[in-house]
C-alpha cells in the first residue's frame, strides 16, 4: 500500500491547522484529548534488562507495568522466537559460538541452535545466560505476571504464513479467549499482513505501524484498529485526524506512539491525544504522565 503524496500534504496541512487551534479541532471531532494514557514497556522494560527477554518482561512487571511490546520472527525449522533484528549479533554471542555462519540470520537457525546463545551478557554481566524466548515461553511469562501484549510481527515477509502460525500458537496458549483478547493487540508495519491477521480472526485488536496519509486512513480502518506511528511524525491534528474515523472494530481508532524515553517529550505527545506512549523506561513515562495530571 503505497502513500500518496497529495494525501500526505493534506494531512500535514491539517497537523499544522490543528497545532493553532486544538481546542477548535477537539470541539469539531466532538472527542477530548483528557484521557488516560497508555504506557507500553517496548521490548520489555528494556533500559533496565536485555531487550525482547523474559527478564526484560520481568523488569516492567517490578516496575509495575501492564502492557509490554515484543517482536515476533521464525527460526529455519519453522519455530515461533521473539527477537527485534532479523540477525541474530547485535543482542547474541553467535559470532562466537556460530563464527562461520555469517551474516547470522534468524531463520537460517534452528531453534535448537538459538538456545545456545547468550542473550543477555551484551546488556550487563548480570544477565550472563539469558536465553532468546520462544513466543510460547514468552506468552506464559506474560500470563504469569498478568500483564498484556502488544505484539508485533517482525518483517513477515520474510516468514509467508507467519500470521496464521502466530494465532494458532496464541489460540493454543488460551490467548485467543475472551478473558485473553481483551489483553491482546496484533501489529506490523506491514499492512498485508495486518490484514491477514484481520481476516483470519477478525475478533482481534490489530494496529498499523506507520504514519498514514490522513486521506488513507479510512483504507487502513477496514482491518485496523490502532494507527501507531513514531511520535516523531505526528501533531495534535494528525492524532485528531486519526481518532475521528472508526476503526475495524466499529470504535475510533487509537494512536499507540513510538518510541519516548523523557518525560517531557511524553507529555507532550500526550497531549496531542495518543491514546498509549511506548517506551523503553516505562516508569520514567508514567511517572511523567501522573504527575503532569
Amino acid at each position: 500500500m503505497q502513500i500518496r503524496p497529495a494525501a500526505a500534504l493534506t494531512g500535514a496541512l491539517i497537523g499544522m491547522s490543528a497545532l493553532f487551534l486544538p481546542t477548535a479541532t477537539a470541539q469539531a471531532t466532538g472527542r477530548t484529548t483528557h484521557h488516560h494514557t497508555v504506557t507500553v514497556a517496548h521490548r520489555g522494560a528494556s533500559a533496565y534488562a536485555p531487550e525482547n527477554t523474559l527478564a526484560a518482561v520481568d523488569a516492567a512487571d517490578d516496575l509495575g507495568i501492564d502492557w509490554v511490546e515484543n517482536d515476533v520472527q521464525r527460526t529455519r525449522d519453522g519455530e515461533l522466537i521473539v527477537m527485534h533484528d532479523t540477525t541474530l549479533s547485535r543482542t547474541t554471542d553467535v559470532e562466537q559460538v556460530f563464527p562461520d555462519r555469517a551474516p547470522w540470520k534468524i531463520s537460517d537457525f534452528t531453534l535448537d541452535e538459538i538456545e545456545k546463545l547468550d542473550a543477555g551478557s551484551w546488556f550487563g554481566p548480570e544477565f550472563q545466560g539469558e536465553a532468546v524466548p520462544t513466543l510460547e515461553e514468552y506468552m506464559d511469562r506474560v500470563s504469569d505476571n498478568h500483564q498484556k501484549l502488544l505484539l508485533e510481527l517482525k518483517a513477515p515477509e520474510l516468514y509467508p504464513g507467519i500470521e496464521r502460525q502466530t494465532l494458532r500458537e496464541l489460540r493454543r496458549e488460551g490467548w485467543l479467549d475472551h478473558r485473553h483478547k481483551r489483553r491482546l493487540i496484533v501489529q506490523s508495519f506491514s499492512a498485508d499482513s495486518v490484514r491477514a491477521v484481520h481476516r483470519l480472526r477478525p475478533d482481534v485488536k490489530t494496529g498499523f505501524l506507520g504514519t498514514p496519509a490522513v486521506a488513507d486512513l479510512p483504507e487502513y480502518a477496514e482491518f485496523s484498529d490502532q494507527i501507531n506511528p513514531s511520535y516523531t511524525t505526528i501533531d495534535a491534528g494528525y492524532v485528531s485526524a486519526v481518532r475521528s474515523v472508526d476503526g475495524a472494530h466499529g470504535k475510533p481508532l487509537e494512536v499507540y506512539t513510538w518510541t519516548v524515553n523523557d518525560g517531557p517529550t511524553a507529555v507532550s505527545v500526550a497531549a496531542m491525544g495518543v491514546n498509549g506512549i511506548i517506551t523503553n523506561k516505562p516508569d520514567v513515562i508514567r511517572d511523567a504522565l501522573d504527575d503532569a495530571s
